[in-house]
């Protein structure tokens, strides 16, 4: 079914309406929807996940909109608590359609798997004896995973390194398939690990996969036209100079380049995490990533082109969609029906461009009104509610703190009380938001 992620006015309805909504789009049913996304995971099968369970843990399931990746349409599931996060990715992916869209491509989902040896006796010699029987080890390597093999995977080769001090490392690169591919590795790593101690001379230290995947990096450009950032009183060619500005200080300075970096994963991880994928092993590899020359650097660079805003985005990503929390929760398996890729190749490809989307939404706030104003007119949703109010009190309340500027969790009590006792005073919020 091909899918057309443009639905406008989709925030403006209840969230019954929404399933609806979506639900006859993605050809799915409302009430498997409903049954996923209201929780997704019973204690009880969570007991058996992991250890000292005592209950499990909601964050908001939300969709990204306007996801347009190499000519395809796709709805893009996100788990975030951070408000503002999927309204700005969504969009800013709309500003990004007008351009063509993302423009996507994918290494082959190669892992390493590292076989650590320590205290060997002549490591020169020992390397050219382990690169000798590459061959051997590759095959050995292969019988450790018999099912990846018949799936199409299986070793690709291998490196050996002399880090010095008796100490060599032999990495293994595994085609993980549609797998995230931890234990899969890791399997490989522990069979052959006796025959490169015999090969070597060494003890055999870690065996273990490594989250720097840099052998498996997705690539993603995107094309905006600078008539689309115009907003708020901003003209689009000021608004695309600022974004060319903030990313070019990201280049040179890593404390900036941290937090660029956090608005990109604020999008990727959010679809990592709606798919039942390891964001701690994202994040890890990614950031290792950035720094790989020495100094942190921004995953994400924006250039003017004409009278175009061109982005480029390079980072190595990890994603499965066999195996893992894809089994057991309902929450996850339903985020992988709603995006419907068909290959953990092509999840990295949406995640990476729904992580564009959201850096993008960050530097033209940066480029324009600064970050705060869009931000904190949603997070006093979140004040209201601390406050204690219910259904309609609390558009009602977040409208009257964030028109007094005033966004605590003592101004929302003093405003729900005040529209309790009917006294309520909602004072419009400036002009633009």
């Amino acid at each position: 079914m091909e899918r057309n992620s443009r639905w406008p006015g989709f925030y403006k309805l209840s969230i019954e309406e929404r399933r609806q909504v979506a639900a006859e789009a993605l050809g799915i049913s409302v009430s498997d929807m409903q049954q996923a996304l209201e929780g997704g995971l019973q204690s009880e099968r969570a007991d058996k996940i992991i250890e000292n369970v005592v209950g499990t843990f909601s964050l908001p399931f939300a969709l990204a909109l306007n996801v347009t990746v190499n000519g395809s349409d796709y709805i893009a599931p996100m788990v975030v608590e951070e408000p503002s996060v999927v309204a700005a990715a969504s969009n800013a992916a709309r500003m990004i359609r007008g351009g063509g869209g993302f423009e996507a491509d994918a290494d082959d989902p190669v892992m390493t798997a590292q076989v650590q040896l320590d205290e060997v006796p002549d490591p020169v010699a020992a390397c050219e004896r382990l690169r000798g029987h590459s061959g051997e080890l590759c095959a050995l390597g292969d019988a450790q995973v018999p099912g990846l093999l018949r799936r199409g995977g299986g070793v690709r080769g291998i490196e050996v390194r002399d880090l010095g001090d008796g100490m060599v490392v032999v990495h293994f690169f595994v085609d993980c398939r549609d797998a995230m591919g931890a234990n899969l590795v890791n399997t490989v790593a522990e069979g052959v690990a006796t025959r490169i101690q015999e090969l070597s001379g060494g003890e055999i230290g870690l065996r273990i996969l490594s989250n720097l995947c840099d052998r498996r990096k997705v690539r993603v450009r995107a094309r905006v036209p600078a008539a689309s950032l115009a907003g708020n009183g901003f003209d689009g060619a000021r608004v695309r100079d600022g974004i060319v500005k903030a990313s070019r200080f990201a280049e040179r300075d890593p404390y900036r380049a941290t937090t660029h970096n956090k608005g990109l994963m604020n999008g990727l991880d959010a679809v990592v995490i709606a798919t039942g994928n390891d964001w701690r092993a994202v994040e890890s590899g990614v950031h290792a990533y950035a720094a790989r020359d020495g100094q942190y650097r921004p995953l994400c660079v924006w250039r003017g082109e004409g009278d175009d805003l061109v982005g480029e985005l390079e980072l190595p990503l990890s994603l499965g969609i066999v195996g893992g929390p894809s089994r057991v929760h309902d929450g996850a398996r339903m985020g992988l029906r709603i995006v419907g890729v068909e290959s953990a190749t092509e999840l990295a490809m949406v995640a990476a461009s729904v992580g564009m989307a959201s850096n993008l939404a960050a530097l033209r706030a940066l480029a324009t009104e600064g970050i705060q104003r869009g931000h904190m007119a949603l997070h006093a949703r979140s004040v209201a509610i601390a406050a204690g109010a219910t259904g309609a009190e609390v558009e009602r309340v977040a409208s009257t703190i964030h028109g007094k500027g005033d966004i605590n969790l003592a101004a929302a009590e003093q405003a729900l009380s005040a529209l309790r006792g009917g006294r309520e005073q909602v004072v419009a919020p400036p002009p633009g938001e």
